[in-house]
């Protein structure tokens, strides 16, 4: 029954491949060019490893895998279907770490710890969130179903659902139903606020009104 469920798995991973991927033109070319689902077909037979307790025979195929594909997943991991790993190179997926269905997750992305924690470690990934290139979520802690993690970001603490979070440390800068870019209407979209730029607003809105208070106030003197 698990390897029936395996396989499911499997064929699930391979339409997300043909469904996110535009550079994919069928599912021959992602079963044979795609480094996410070689990664991804890979963790599920160590995965069936680890569980039955050939631990070490698990943690050499894991080490073969990142050999050839660049990505990381730990054989202890626990992922669902329909999983994208786009260009994987540099990710890599902890040991207690827990990856919902119809995940996104760019190159570059650590699901990782911060080696301060014992037993559960790693994040919780829950359904249909996106992580995107170079982000790092490190603890014991969950991201909401639906979010979205900017690239670059350093994610150090709960997200909820349907949140957007960029920065480093990560912070929260939208919630459902609040739109970055109104001309996206892509469940996906990838466009992403800049906090540094809406600080730096922020300080010459700012200055404005003080230079304006200087000015009325050297009016008033004379």
């Amino acid at each position: 029954m698990k390897s029936l469920q395996a396989f499911k798995a499997i064929r699930r991973d391979l339409n997300a491949v043909v469904k996110h991927d535009p550079a994919t033109r069928n599912k021959l070319e992602a079963a044979l060019c795609s480094s996410g689902f070689h990664a991804l077909v890979m963790y599920r037979f160590s995965h069936f490893l680890y569980v039955h307790r050939y631990f070490l025979f698990a943690r050499i195929l894991s080490g073969l895998t990142r050999f050839f594909t660049g990505i990381e997943i730990h054989p202890g991991a626990t992922i669902g279907h329909g999983v994208f790993i786009d260009h994987g190179s540099g990710v890599v997926i902890g040991e207690t770490a827990e990856v919902g269905n119809n995940v996104i997750i760019y190159q570059g992305v650590t699901l990782g710890g911060t080696g301060k924690d014992k037993g559960k470690r790693h994040p919780t990934i829950d359904d249909d969130v996106m992580i995107c290139s170079g982000a790092k979520v490190l603890g014991p802690f969950t991201v909401g179903r639906g979010a979205k993690i900017g690239a670059g970001s350093i994610v150090l603490s709960e997200v909820p659902p349907n949140a957007t979070v960029v920065g480093v440390p990560g912070r929260i800068v939208r919630i459902a139903g609040k739109r970055v870019d109104t001309s996206c209407t892509d469940d996906l979209c990838q466009a992403l606020p800049d906090p540094v730029e809406e600080d730096i607003e922020s300080v010459a809105q700012r200055l404005c009104e003080l230079e304006h208070k200087v000015a009325q106030l050297e009016k008033d003197r004379k």
